[in-house]
């Protein structure tokens, strides 16, 4: 194609692109814009290398080209004459509305089209997956660090102020379940890599989760490379490489008041005596006394290897009960398989009952992480039935995206030499608006947007706070409302300046995490919602309305019957 431009003198026209996708992923009602960092960054280093050059001009398909394709045009093509203005990066973004605009001469805007939908394409997609599983780990829409009030109905002063003990069966905040304000809201932990589609993908995976509010992830070269919180449990191998308490008959650990070197065997015995607890698997007990003595302060089990509530369970409580004798804090368990809310209310249970026995208060803010193939609809579900559960583990269905494996980005031609273009199509949703457009956010007096509204770059009229605003559907006419905005965000920004390269410092990922979630935390919660989730509108100007139809029809031709 790029040869074809430049064979007819079309690859320096002045052109103008557009990136955007035509549907939101799964089901929802938005999605999260990633991944700009990395254009920008191929942009900036874009160039053909000498042996770049050598093998196109040896292809089948190009080895009839002019040699001075090659040796003048490709061999000194770079970014330098390309303009792209692009949303912030973690916007929540609707369909229709350009995530990038570039404008460039028309062979090189063509060439970088491909790298720059792979850049943007799957960051956008985890991300956005990454922000529904939080959403629906917590059950609710409100962020207690954000700052967020509670709904009026869901403050402490309108529960029982003489509710003192915790049921058996408790329940957290949930969709039409009870309401615990002591519990705390579950984190997400993202633990893709060995699932994911390659190094470069599970790299990827862990970045763009924490952007979408994952709290850490398994990734430790993610983590060192893109300064993450990490974090893991040992295997079930692990456990199942003790196989007697005489492999840890010496093992020690420091106390924490004066510093001497303790036994920790006994101690875990005389707890067992204590509590009658003889049937539990000795090997799994003295795999957890080798995980105490080498992180006394960070002491989290997987519990499930043989048994999880006769053994696991009572086995990690046996070793918590010997190190906080020692003065050390434990972490908490993993359960990775059976029935997460069953077991973890159990085990919560009885953390409470030992708490109260021993008089423990540790006992009372324990980790109870919970894996095993979680994905959204399971988090859904754990809401309604009620969990114990303060950490989620997510892998394979966060970084293979297992309900929409591509977002479907696309990346279109709009105008060249300052006339818009237009693609038509049977179906509605693939047609596109033509021209250069300006966006915009309008909020209303609730705070929260109401829509995004596009306008021609060269109309006169462009919205304004506390003027009436006229907002069309692109392709329905009777679709119309009007608005008065109490304020007005233009979306999009000078990001890559030609010769000048990149302006301004990109974000860190910190801050585009939480932009994302002051987006989340001011949003409608009908747009989060999982089932029948609200729509957001897209809209146009009134002149952009007409001139579409207008070139529309004239570019459509008219069919004659006889």
């Amino acid at each position: 194609m790029a040869y074809a431009y430049w064979k007819t003198g079309q690859h320096k026209k002045k052109s103008h692109f557009e990136l955007f996708f035509r549907k939101n992923p799964f089901g929802g009602s938005y999605t999260l814009f990633a991944g700009l960092d990395e254009v920008l960054k191929f942009l900036s280093s874009f160039r053909f290398s000498p042996d770049d050059i050598e093998y196109l001009r040896n292809t089948a398909a190009l080895c009839h080209c002019e040699p001075a394709f090659f040796d003048d045009y490709l061999a000194n093509l770079d970014c330098s004459e390309v303009i792209v203005h692009a949303m912030k990066e973690g916007s929540m973004v609707f369909p229709r509305v350009p995530l990038i605009t570039v404008t460039a001469p028309l062979g090189i805007g063509n060439m970088i089209e491909t790298t720059m939908l792979t850049l943007i394409n799957y960051p956008s997609l985890v991300a956005t997956n990454a922000s529904r599983m939080v959403v629906a780990a917590r059950g609710q829409f409100w962020e207690e660090t954000a700052g967020s009030n509670l709904p009026r109905s869901m403050t402490p002063e309108s529960t029982d102020a003489n509710a003192q003990a915790l049921p058996r069966k408790s329940m957290q905040l949930t969709e039409g379940g009870q309401s615990d304000f002591r519990r705390r809201k579950p984190k997400c932990v993202e633990f893709g890599l060995r699932r994911a589609q390659g190094p470069d993908g599970g790299f990827s995976a862990s970045k763009y989760s924490h952007l979408g509010g994952f709290h850490a992830t398994s990734n430790v070269l993610a983590g060192k490379l893109l300064d993450m919180p990490i974090g893991g449990t040992h295997a079930h191998s692990f456990v199942m490489s003790y196989t007697s308490l005489d492999l840890v008959q010496d093992a020690k650990v420091q106390r924490v008041d004066n510093g001497e070197m303790v036994l920790l065997l006994p101690l875990v015995r005389k707890y067992q005596d204590e509590l009658e607890w003889h049937d539990t698997n000795e090997g799994e007990m003295a795999a957890f006394i080798g995980y105490a003595v080498s992180f006394p302060n960070s002491f989290l089990c997987l519990i499930d290897t043989y048994d999880t509530l006769q053994s696991g369970l009572r086995n990690f409580i046996l070793v918590s009960l010997a190190l906080n004798d020692l003065g050390h804090t434990p972490r908490g368990i993993r359960l990775d398989s059976g029935d997460l809310s069953y077991l973890s209310l159990e085990c919560e249970h009885l953390f409470h009952e030992i708490g109260n026995r021993f008089d423990r208060s540790f006992f009372y803010d324990l980790d109870i992480v919970a894996s095993n193939d979680i994905n959204e609809a399971v988090l859904h579900s754990l809401n309604k039935q009620g969990h114990a559960i303060t950490m989620f583990g997510i892998g394979t269905n966060l970084v293979t995206c297992q309900n929409q494996p591509a977002l479907g980005c696309v990346y279109k031609l709009v105008e060249i030499d300052g006339k818009p273009r237009i693609k038509l199509s049977n179906d509605l949703d693939k047609v596109l608006i033509p021209g250069q457009k300006v966006a915009y956010r309008l909020f209303g007096e609730a705070g929260w947007p109401l829509l995004d509204y596009m306008a021609g770059i060269h109309e006169e009229s462009q919205p304004a706070v506390g003027e009436r605003v006229l907002c069309r559907h692109p392709f329905i006419e009777q679709k119309r409302v009007a608005v008065i905005p109490s304020r007005v965000v233009k979306l999009h920004s000078l990001v890559f300046d030609g010769k000048n390269g990149i302006v301004g410092e990109l974000p860190s990922i910190t801050e585009s995490r939480q932009y994302v979630n002051d987006q989340i935390n001011n949003t409608r919660a009908d747009l989060l919602r999982y089932v029948n989730p609200g729509e957001y509108k897209v809209s146009v100007s009134e002149d952009s309305f007409r001139f579409l139809h207008n070139m529309w029809q004239k570019e459509t031709p008219v069919a004659e019957l006889r």
